[in-house]
């Protein structure tokens, strides 16, 4: 009998190797466990460390009250990272990123200090700012309807600016003149009562409490900075970079001063300067679309084309919507041929700034080389309305009408182009009718009474403009535009004294580049020339590379025979505005005749005669280089083909006298 198989030890191998595949899966899972655990750990600190938390918060607290919001956000980021878990520190980061206006990243911060449980009941404001900054009014209000009464004072500084962003001016500074006037030492309040004035276009009063808010806080950064804004506005260029420096000095790394100290230096001239404070801004904020566009105007002004288009690529479009940024892509694409952008761009410009001359004038050429010669008409026709209307609009327009032609119209619009304005300059039109300008005027804001006075400075109703003017004036004694608006009409009715005064109120608050030349031409004209060389003297003094105040230097300096100062002044003006500007080289023969360089004044000369053989200015300046340099019969014709241009001009008359009197 066979027996059966003893099954024990089957039995027992089985038995172990069930327990080897626990022992190893119990091993991996182990092991996994500690890699996830590890995993964990990575991602949090090793403990919470609360002292240092509360230590980095407390800091971050005393750099904002220093005035230094980007030294206190990173403070306060270090809270955080000390204990993430500690919805306070959340809080005060997202405070310090709303002082420097990151609205992204205080509602990211808030957000997780509600996840970690904290109560949310007194941070309605923060949020409602956070919603602001991040386009999103309606939500923004909704926050700030729910705030603790307990935040009142904060809340309505959020009321306010977000009145002021959506338009509600009037509402805006009630609410700050109630918030002054219950804290008089707060800076924060008329730092915001200043904005929202300046906003209002009340600019006195924008001065006024921006005195204040950098009294009551020396340090602050962004009351220093807005300091610097107003007084480039009141008194220049130059005289605003000490407050600049002194916003940079409390703190070093706000993008908002370094974006605005590198324009200025740019537009003073101090190229260098400009281009580090523009490295410090990218190391701030990486990729600074701000930044970028300063850097494509740099290489714009120095004529490189192509390198200026991919400076401001870079941008990706994130300040496209800038006026200075649809100037500088208009011209780009002027450049590079590319009429269509340029008209897409320049003709929405144009809507959104009627009175920019530069923006009509470029979107006329663009129209031109489209054929769009009609279009180009319509565009420049509140331009060469004026009576000071320049050279380059009036021969735009005089190319315009050849094409669809208009012969007679264009050859009246040449012979002015020919010779220079003589006129003093006029306030620009509107497009709208007066009918509509007065509909608009009953029931709108102080703009619409401004253009409804330039619809009657244009219609030349003078006493219906100087009684609407004269209101304006004096129910807004802190705007500068209605000032000037009352200087126009002033000088619409040949008074410049009393148009000089007005030009004078205006530039007491905003001495740029309309009212400072307004106000020398007003001083001129009413008699008091020397008055004018101190303003224009003053404005240069600010504003080193202004070029209409370098050309109305040298202009007098010539009259003045002055030839070394008025040579040097027209080179300096050659360097930034090119060879292409016949006027500026007729004048710069005139100043090298004076200091005798002849030949030198010669060449010049031609150069200019090249350009615009129509001018009579150009043709006198031509025939006396070839005077001087010995080509009498050159500098007859030349002189004769002047007086026929200019009959009656007592200076051509004389010069082509002395040319028939040489032989």
């Amino acid at each position: 009998m066979t027996s059966s198989p003893d099954p024990k030890p089957t039995s027992r191998r089985s038995l172990r190797r069930r327990w080897r595949r626990r022992i190893v899966i119990g091993v991996i899972a182990l092991f996994g466990l500690g890699v996830v655990t590890l995993g964990i750990r990575g991602l949090l600190p090793d403990r919470a460390d609360r002292p240092a938390a509360e230590k980095s918060l407390a800091m971050a607290q005393a750099l904002l009250k220093a005035g230094n919001p980007s030294a206190a956000r990173a403070a306060a980021g270090d809270a955080v990272a000390a204990d993430p878990n500690w919805g306070e520190a959340q809080v005060g980061l997202a405070r310090m990123q709303l002082a420097l206006d990151d609205g992204l990243g205080a509602g990211a911060s808030l957000d997780r200090a509600q996840a970690v449980g904290y109560d949310m009941r007194r941070t309605r404001a923060l949020r409602a700012r956070a919603m602001m900054l991040m386009g999103d009014p309606k939500r923004a209000a909704a926050e700030l309807a729910a705030a603790d009464p307990r935040d009142a004072a904060e809340a309505d500084l959020v009321r306010a600016e977000l009145a002021t962003r959506t338009g509600r001016h009037g509402e805006a500074l009630s609410i700050l003149d109630r918030a002054v006037a219950a804290r008089p030492a707060d800076g924060t309040a008329w730092l915001a009562l200043a904005r929202a004035r300046r906003a209002a276009a009340d600019v006195s009063g924008a001065i006024a409490a921006s005195e204040r808010a950098v009294a009551a806080a020396p340090r602050s950064t962004d009351a220093l900075a807005l300091r610097g804004e107003l007084v480039r506005d009141q008194y220049g260029l130059v005289a605003a970079l000490p407050w600049f420096e002194r916003s940079l000095a409390s703190d070093p790394r706000n993008h908002a001063a370094l974006i605005q100290y590198a324009a200025t230096l740019g537009d003073v001239g101090r190229t260098r300067d400009m281009l580090a404070a523009l490295r410090r801004a990218t190391q701030v904020r990486k990729g600074s679309a701000q930044a970028l566009y300063l850097q494509a105007v740099l290489a714009a002004r120095a004529r490189k084309f192509e390198l200026a288009r991919d400076v401001l690529d870079h941008t990706n479009g994130a300040i496209d919507g800038m006026p200075g940024v649809m100037l500088l892509r208009g011209v780009l694409d002027l450049q590079a041929g590319e009429q269509e952008q340029a008209i897409a761009t320049l003709r929405t410009l144009v809507t959104r700034q009627p009175m920019n001359l530069t923006a009509r004038k470029l979107l006329a050429t663009a129209y031109l080389r489209s054929d769009a010669s009609r279009n180009a008409i319509d565009v420049l026709a509140p331009v060469v309305a004026r009576g000071d209307a320049d050279s380059y609009a009036l021969a735009l327009s005089a190319r315009a009408h050849e094409r669809i032609g208009a012969r007679e119209i264009a050859a009246r619009l040449l012979d002015r182009a020919a010779v220079p304005a003589a006129t003093e300059s006029a306030a620009f039109s509107p497009d709208d009718g007066l009918q509509v300008l007065r509909a608009r005027a009953a029931s709108g804001p102080p703009g619409e009474r401004i253009a409804l006075i330039r619809g009657l400075i244009a219609a030349a109703d003078g006493p219906q403009a100087l009684a609407e003017a004269r209101a304006l004036a004096e129910s807004n004694p802190g705007v500068p535009a209605a000032q000037m608006l009352l200087g126009d009409v002033w000088m619409m009715g040949k008074r410049p004294a009393d148009a000089a005064a007005a030009y004078a109120s205006a530039a007491a608050l905003r001495f740029d580049e309309p009212a400072a030349m307004r106000l020398v031409e007003a001083l001129d004209l009413a008699g008091k020339r020397q008055e004018a060389a101190n303003a224009l003297a003053l404005f240069l003094s600010q504003n080193p590379q202004n070029v209409a105040a370098l050309r109305l230097s040298a202009h007098w300096q010539l009259a003045a025979e002055d030839y070394a100062a008025a040579a040097a002044t027209l080179e300096e003006l050659r360097l930034r505005v090119g060879d292409r500007d016949a006027g500026l080289l007729a004048e710069l023969t005139l100043a090298h005749l004076g200091l005798g360089n002849d030949a030198r004044a010669a060449e010049y000369a031609a150069a200019a005669y090249a350009l615009q053989p129509q001018s009579p200015a150009v043709a006198d300046a031509y025939g006396a280089a070839l005077l001087a340099t010995g080509d009498t019969g050159g500098a007859r014709d030349l002189f004769r083909k002047a007086a026929l241009l200019a009959p009656g001009n007592p200076l051509i008359a004389a010069h082509l006298r002395e040319a028939e009197a040489a032989g």
